[in-house]
């Protein structure tokens, strides 16, 4: 066995491509071996910006063995009266590729049969691995693809070279015009020729000798090194940012980290508008003081080591006061007018062209705002709803801001900031910002009361304007990310315990757009089946089975925190050992009465009882529906199903002794009143017939 490289050598790969690009490269690879019968053992990646590679350990040099039994005629057909083999045998032997002789005959229940074991050939894997990898090379994924010069391939970036080598030897293919080695080439300035790769145990130490650090994590361990000891050199702290740290490691082969520094005076401009013009921009990391002021200096990482670094720090100085003089300027263009000034000039910004303008949005969501917060605090709370409403009026108004649309990133923040210099009270300020959350999958959710109110209105008030006109997601198109935005408002109305009717908020949300009764209905309706799902897929990757979960939503999920206690109810009683039988009991109840069309409580009257059952069970039900109704009052879902779970008993001895489904009618109905009575313990839990 030997070890197994592989290097994709590559003008300049964006930072962001490679680690997916690697991932996804790793498993093709390994499917492919594993398909292709090599057997081999882990599996590590490693990639710069110049380079993306693969070591696979243990790689076996040829394919393992493989033997199948093949079928052929019946044996009267392949053998004569005498004993002899006929042609059919011949030609069975042949197509089997085995001697006439090794054909045996098998007993099978059809009758007897000739077999033959077929064993297929052991390729060496430098072979197979050859045929396979240019087509695996082409086919690693990336964001965008670009070809170069008259060649009809394409990658991220052009190739330059290749290295393919199973132990000491090399495996040849060609990919466009580049013909795999041994040689991989070094530090692009330091070391730019290329250099033997005698082995891949061989690799990182050959590398690291040219001036490249190939390992990911290692590179990554050196570069927080090496910036902690320039902060430190400098009395500076590093402002934490451990996604500017993974993107800075790809865009080096080796860091060399430089203190580079800019005019006091900008630190007028707002923090956050400095932090991400050297973040964004420049890939620089922003310093603080001790107590976490921002400071005038950065660290800029190079990807090479100059003779002067001064030199080297005062041009990163230069080429960030550019960026920084821009955001002054813009800053005090906006200090000329005020958030409500900004708010009226959202009536020539287009939310949706058939939805109107974003100023009509922010009047829905006072709307909306104000809605939320009665349904939230039914007793009233108008200290709480002046806060939402003032939210709503001015939580847009960055978006014509002359900071916001040079940094967009920045929207909601730079709204928040404004707001602050502007008087507004912290819950105000604070929801203008967090309205937006959160603004991907795992991201923070809002603090504030204020900014969860505004954040569902905002959520609400997108998905029902896109579902209003029919611009509803597709698997491949989701350009409002609505389901995203579904997501956001199950989370938030989780985290923030809001038991309030989702169906009312929603209902709410689409008649601010639609007016016609049916209509409304219908995109209503359309709207909770979509959150519907979303949630339901959220809460499936978040390890509750699916099948508790479909069985708590098709009950309903109106009271979203309510759903998911009866979810974990569910899960955990599916753990119980019983609980198979239990569910089976259960769903008998329910289909019966589904086959009987019977959708409501049935009388039961006890002088129609002609089985003992009947009235053990009658009595049973009614000695729980007390404590399950105490239970599901106060969301206790675990013990209400064990309450109900002292039923089955009943309902078994109930199912072996009588017949449902009599002729006597009255006898028909009070039986099928029972079996409603027992239903309706659990029909505002879980649909059982979905487990």
């Amino acid at each position: 066995m030997s070890d197994l490289l592989i290097e994709i050598g590559a003008e300049e790969i964006p930072a962001g491509y490679i680690v997916p690009a690697l991932t996804a490269f790793r498993e093709s690879l390994l499917s492919s071996m594993v398909k292709a019968r090599i057997n081999h053992g882990a599996a590590r990646i490693y990639g710069t910006p110049r380079r993306l590679a693969v070591i696979v350990d243990n790689v076996a040099d040829t394919q393992s063995a493989k033997t199948s039994t093949v079928m052929g005629p019946p044996a009267r057909v392949g053998y004569d009266k005498d004993g002899k083999p006929t042609i059919a045998a011949e030609k069975f032997a042949e197509k089997a590729g085995v001697a006439l002789s090794e054909v045996t005959v098998t007993q099978t229940d059809k009758g007897e049969y000739l077999t033959a074991v077929k064993e297929e050939a052991c390729l060496p894997a430098v072979d197979i691995l050859a045929d396979v990898l240019p087509d695996l090379i082409l086919h690693i994924p990336f964001p965008k693809r670009m070809r170069w010069g008259s060649l009809s391939i394409s990658f991220a970036r052009p190739i330059i070279s290749l290295t393919a080598l199973l132990g000491e030897t090399v495996i040849p293919f060609t990919v466009g015009n580049i013909t795999s080695s041994n040689e991989v080439f070094g530090h692009f300035f330091l070391h730019p020729g290329k250099v033997t790769v005698p082995s891949p145990k061989d690799y990182r130490e050959v590398l690291r000798s040219r001036g490249v650090i190939v390992d990911i994590e290692e590179r990554k361990a050196l570069l927080v090194k090496e910036i902690e000891k320039v902060a430190k050199t400098h009395d500076c702290c590093i402002l934490e940012d451990a996604e500017l740290v993974d993107i800075v490691t790809n865009l080096v082969e080796y860091p060399y980290p430089v203190l580079g520094r800019f005019d006091g005076d900008f630190l007028e401009v707002p923090d956050e508008a400095l932090i991400t013009a050297m973040r964004e921009h420049q890939k620089y990391f922003a310093l603080t003081d001790e107590k976490g002021a921002l400071k005038s200096c950065f660290i800029a990482v190079n990807n090479t080591m100059a003779t002067d670094m001064d030199v080297v720090a005062a041009g990163h100085g230069k080429v960030i006061r550019a960026r920084l003089a821009d955001a002054k300027f813009f800053y005090k263009v906006d200090c000329e007018s005020t958030l409500d000034e900004f708010a009226d000039k959202l009536k020539k910004v287009t939310f949706q062209a058939s939805l109107g303008s974003m100023y009509e949005k922010r009047e829905r969501l006072e709307t909306l705002g104000a809605y939320l917060t009665t349904l939230a605090y039914p007793d009233g709370n108008e200290t709480l709803k002046t806060d939402v409403i003032r939210a709503a009026q001015i939580c847009k108004a960055d978006l014509v801001s002359q900071m916001v649309i040079e940094f967009t990133k920045l929207q909601g923040v730079i709204g928040r900031v404004y707001a602050e210099r502007a008087g507004e009270n912290a819950e105000v300020s604070g929801a203008v910002e967090q309205h937006y959350r959160p603004v991907h999958a795992g991201a923070e959710l809002p603090e504030s009361i204020t900014g969860k109110l505004l954040a569902l209105a905002d959520k609400i008030d997108t998905i029902c304007g896109c579902f209003s006109i029919d611009l509803v997601p597709t698997g491949a198109s989701d350009p409002y990310a609505l389901r995203r935005q579904s997501i956001g408002i199950v989370q938030i109305m989780l985290a923030a315990q809001f038991t309030f009717s989702l169906g009312e908020l929603v209902e709410k949300g689409v008649s601010l757009y639609v007016t016609d009764e049916d209509k409304k209905n219908a995109v209503t309706e359309q709207v909770l089946a979509f959150i519907k799902g979303r949630m339901g897929n959220m809460l499936a990757d978040q390890g509750y089975s699916r099948e508790s979960v479909n069985s708590a939503l098709a009950v309903s999920f109106d009271n979203v925190p309510d759903t998911l206690l009866r979810i974990k109810a569910l899960d955990a009683m599916r753990r119980e050992p019983d609980f198979e039988p239990l569910s089976i009991a259960f769903k008998r109840v329910v289909n019966i009465l589904k086959k009987a069309n019977i959708h409501g409580p049935v009388p039961v009257d006890e002088a129609l009882f002609e089985d003992a059952s009947e009235k053990a069970l009658n009595t049973a039900c009614r000695q729980v529906k007390e404590s399950v109704k105490s239970y599901t009052a106060n969301g206790d879902y675990e013990k209400a199903l064990k309450e109900i779970a002292t039923l089955r008993p009943f309902v078994d001895t109930f199912f072996d002794e009588v017949m449902v489904m009599v002729d006597d009618e009255a006898v028909k109905q009070n039986r099928m009143g029972l079996l409603s009575s027992v239903a309706a313990l659990f029909q505002n839990i879980a649909d059982f017939t979905l487990i």
